[in-house]
């Protein structure tokens, strides 16, 4: 165990401390970030600030606004935004207080809205991005005072509908075709389709890496192949989620600093056990494509030739959910999501498309994750007898015919 842990160390700190990993992992994001921090400079002013959702009961990070009402509406202001709109007597006076920033931005309000409904909303900055501002608060204001301050009636007219749903069934499940309740399931197997190749991917390298450098045979004079892999496959797992964190990060604080934020409609949310079975079906399928394609690292080395074949019939499995994607998003009980949820190369893909669906009974991915983690332990058994195997097969060529027979115990 300790041989174990040392492997896996060791490729933790090769990994983090190679120069294209930092560059890609860390250098992409902070120059994004850096771009978007200074933007403001460049613009000559500071983006638009979080928007509140289109209801009268949001009021976060709310800016304090001015407005011009020419046509003698508002008479006053509904106290669920205080003094976050404040009145001017003209146009000259509320530009005046922009300039010298009391106010963020202000309205105007002309003599015809009542007929025509339009109003006018000034920003300081229209070089970037069009800014949609908080133009919520005045529509609110507006209705209040078009329904003669009458706060409640002007909710109900706002949200006119609190609608209750009663299910004949126990399992939740989105309804698709509206929006995000499709693109969530479908991005939901998208990314851990590409966060375990990109992992998977690392292994790969690194096996390739010590095969060229013949730096496995002596790493196995003192290391069993199976404390090798075991240890290497932790190591660049590691390597691989603090990547993607890191990533998710970065998008996080530029999508914060470009004025939004991530108050996701009800249908746009996933259940925490989504996220907990997605950490599952991540590890167990690393497992699986992380060892297969060390296994081609081992023998083939780096960019050798008929190396690319084979790590394309590996991954050709997981990339089989991708094309049948909308018909498990429609269908997520169906017979062919069943299956493919259910076969171990297909199953993480699959699976987790399907639970970010909805409506799959409990039973269907703890028997997918337990046949991925029996098909992960016989996976794992085979690829370590492939390190001995490379030895037996130095200087021969590499062949996808080669490679099974290996995994199979046969070369």
């Amino acid at each position: 165990m300790n041989k174990t842990w040392l492997v896996m160390r060791n490729e933790i700190v090769i990994n983090v401390t190679r120069r294209s990993w930092l560059l890609l992992t860390v250098g992409v994001p902070v120059v994004l970030v850096l771009v978007m921090l200074a933007r403001p400079l460049l613009t000559g002013g500071a983006p638009p600030a979080a928007g509140a959702s289109a209801s009268p009961a949001s009021q976060e990070e709310l800016k304090v606004e001015g407005y011009v009402d020419h046509s003698g509406l508002i008479r006053n202001i509904p106290t669920d935004i205080g003094d976050k709109l404040l009145a001017y007597a003209d146009e000259g006076s509320a530009r005046e207080a922009l300039d010298a920033g009391d106010i963020t931005a202000y309205y105007i309000v002309p003599e015809d809205y009542v007929e025509k409904g339009e109003f006018v909303y000034v920003y300081p900055d229209l070089s970037g991005f069009t800014p949609k501002g908080q133009s919520w608060v005045m529509r609110w204001a507006l209705l209040v005072n078009l329904l003669d301050g009458d706060v409640e009636r002007a909710r109900q007219i706002w949200n006119p509908m609190d609608l209750k749903v009663t299910a004949l069934t126990t399992e939740a499940r989105r309804e698709v075709g509206l929006g995000a309740a499709y693109w969530i399931p479908y991005a939901t197997g998208m990314v851990l389709y590409v966060v375990i190749i990109m992992s998977s991917s690392l292994l790969r390298q690194s096996m390739g890496n010590e095969r060229k450098d013949r730096v496995q045979e002596v790493l196995m004079l003192s290391v069993s192949p199976r404390q090798m892999l075991t240890g290497k496959l932790l190591g660049l797992a590691i390597v691989g989620l603090l990547q993607t964190a890191i990533w998710a990060g970065a998008a996080y604080a530029m999508m914060r600093l470009g004025g939004q934020t991530l108050n996701l409609a009800a249908d746009a949310q996933l259940p925490f056990s989504v996220v907990a079975w997605s950490v599952v079906f991540f590890a167990l399928g690393y497992a699986v494509y992380a060892s297969l394609l060390g296994g081609v690292g081992a023998l083939a080395g780096p960019n050798r030739m008929g190396s690319s074949s084979a790590d394309f019939v590996i991954i050709w499995p997981l990339i089989i959910p991708i094309f049948f994607m909308m018909f498990l998003i429609e269908n997520p009980n169906g017979m062919l999501a069943v299956v493919l949820s259910l076969f171990p190369l297909t199953a993480p893909v699959a699976m987790m498309t399907r639970l970010a669906a909805g409506g799959v009974p409990l039973w269907h991915p703890i028997l997918a994750a337990a046949l991925m983690a029996v098909t992960a332990y016989f996976v794992m058994r085979a690829v370590a007898r492939v390190f001995h195997t490379q030895m037996l097969l130095s200087g021969q060529p590499f062949t996808v015919k080669r490679y099974f027979a290996a995994l199979l115990g046969r070369a």
